[in-house]
């Protein structure tokens, strides 16, 4: 699948045995009634169509994403565990807006807390596991805007952890990808909360618990995200859906996800639909191709002054692309890196970039390569004779 490298210059590695016509491109997107959107390929961390993704927008009950993902990072370093009970504050109990219904008389497991967060999209859950993590809501959105910072969501700030409207509580659609992506596979043992239709707190009224993405109603392969509504933000949804893949291989790693975060649409019905429609649209559009498998090197260039004479650059989990539907046997490849490449050298250092194009010249893709195995240094008489022959090269 690789057909030519390039460092300083480009060298002809291999050849492709199709060709495109000149004036392929990459698909077009259908027209979304969405104020903002962006559908992104999880499996590959390529961006497959976006529409203003960089527009501050008010992100509603999309914030609780951010939320549990400091819930779940506490859970996994123990600090919290799910069997753990809060109480109920009054500020909690008096949460405005969609609510799990729990009053200060009641100590909530922290499981239940999640569960009256994602599905029923609870204020009072949401508040009441803020100051449970943290000890006070405004120390939780410290915390929030912290991992906002450290996840490079850098047009995100965070006033509250609910999302009701506040001024400066804003987003974008770029940055709500990149946190959905990241707390899918950062905690992947808690996704499956969001994939639950119902709950109801026992002892609560039965009003309010059906989970409001009506997607996980209507198509199977989708499990998650989150809903948000609010007058200033419209409504919104971030929807993921997981399908098989053939070549993959079997299980988990044959199958492709896509997220899409599709903000400002005009009702409820519109939101999923309008979401069905881009996540439909991305598993058509565009086809999975593995041009490398985990640890396969994409390219083994010489190394100065190491006790090898090679290094691999690759990827640990290997190489997998989004490419336009049909055109996964024309595909291009080429391997950017700097000349020389001296020693030592890490496993796991990045050391250069897999660029990936249609036959036509349309670039699909650009994935970071790493060293696949540490080269240390030779000795002085290698490392001496080494600067003898780069001087002469």
């Amino acid at each position: 699948m690789l057909s030519f490298f390039r460092s300083a210059a480009v060298a002809v590695m291999a050849a492709c045995a199709f060709h495109l016509p000149a004036q392929a491109q990459m698909p077009q997107p259908p027209e979304v009634a969405a104020r903002a959107y962006l559908l992104m390929d999880v499996t590959t961390g390529q961006v497959l169509a976006a529409k203003d993704p960089d527009a501050p927008v008010e992100p509603a009950s999309l914030t609780k994403l951010m939320t549990a993902y400091i819930v779940f990072d506490a859970l996994k370093a123990g600090k919290i565990s799910l069997t753990q009970t809060f109480g109920v504050s009054e500020r909690a109990w008096k949460m405005p807006g969609s609510r799990m219904f729990i009053d200060p008389k009641m100590q909530v497991p922290v499981e239940d807390l999640i569960k009256g967060m994602i599905v029923q999209s609870g204020n009072d859950a949401t508040v009441a596991l803020a100051e449970g993590v943290a000890g006070s809501v405004e120390r939780f959105v410290q915390l929030m805007n912290d991992q906002a910072k450290a996840l490079g969501m850098t047009a995100t700030g965070y006033r509250n952890p609910e999302g009701l409207t506040e001024p400066g509580h804003t987003t974008t659609a770029r940055d709500l990808a990149r946190l959905a992506t990241r707390l899918m596979n950062d905690f992947p043992q808690y996704v499956s909360y969001y994939a639950i239709q119902r709950y109801r707190y026992p002892g609560t009224p039965t009003t309010n618990d059906t989970n409001r993405n009506t997607l996980l109603f209507r198509d199977p392969t989708v499990d998650g995200l989150k809903t948000g509504h609010t007058a200033a933000a419209g409504y919104c949804l971030i929807a993921t859906a997981r399908r098989p893949v053939p070549g993959l291989g079997d299980g988990p790693a044959g199958q492709r996800r896509l997220v899409s975060v599709l903000l400002g649409a005009s009702s409820e019905n519109a939101r999923a639909a309008e979401s069905q429609k881009l996540l439909n649209w991305g598993y058509t559009a565009f086809d999975t191709v593995r041009l490398l498998a985990a640890a396969q090197p994409a390219a083994t260039p010489k190394i100065w002054k190491g006790k090898a004479d090679m290094v691999q650059l690759g990827r640990p989990e290997g190489v997998v692309v989004s490419v336009p539907a049909g055109e996964g046997a024309r595909l291009k490849s080429e391997v950017i890196r700097t000349e020389p490449i001296v020693a030592p050298v890490q496993k796991g250092q990045a050391l250069g970039t897999l660029k990936v194009t249609t036959a036509a010249g349309v670039t699909v893709a650009e994935v970071p390569l790493t060293v696949l195995e540490t080269v240390e240094e030779s000795g002085v008489l290698g490392r001496a004779w080494d600067s003898i022959r780069l001087w002469i090269h």
